[in-house]
């Protein structure tokens, strides 16, 4: 079991990016495409956060075009090049599911002030 820890500890980034819930992000991800590769922004709220340590994962939701589309994204695989901060978000729930259900305003996050 030591040395199972020892791999991921290796293998985890030095500089994780602090990820809450209800804050929105982007997330610059590596697209390979055939020989080449490009990074894609993806742009939304945190609505979840799962798992601990190496396997920890975030999930990001954005509308686009009137549908939701929700991407889980591991924080430390090597496709995720980086997570910038927009902006932080004032929420009282560990998990945002009930942001599915919302339209429009209603599915709005306030900003926390501090």
């Amino acid at each position: 079991m030591n040395q199972l820890e020892l791999i991921s500890n290796a293998s985890m980034k030095e500089t994780v990016p602090t990820v809450e819930i209800g804050d929105t992000v982007k997330v610059h991800v590596k697209i390979k495409e055939g020989d080449k590769s490009r990074i894609q922004v993806f742009e939304g709220v945190v609505i979840a956060k799962k798992h601990g340590g190496i396997s920890e994962t975030f999930t990001v939701r954005r509308v686009a075009h009137g549908c939701g589309i929700e991407r889980v994204f591991p924080l430390h695989s090597p496709v995720v090049d980086k997570v910038e901060l927009v902006r932080h978000g004032k929420v009282r729930r560990a998990k945002l599911y009930y942001l599915r259900d919302r339209i429009g305003k209603a599915a709005k996050i306030k900003e926390k002030l501090s």
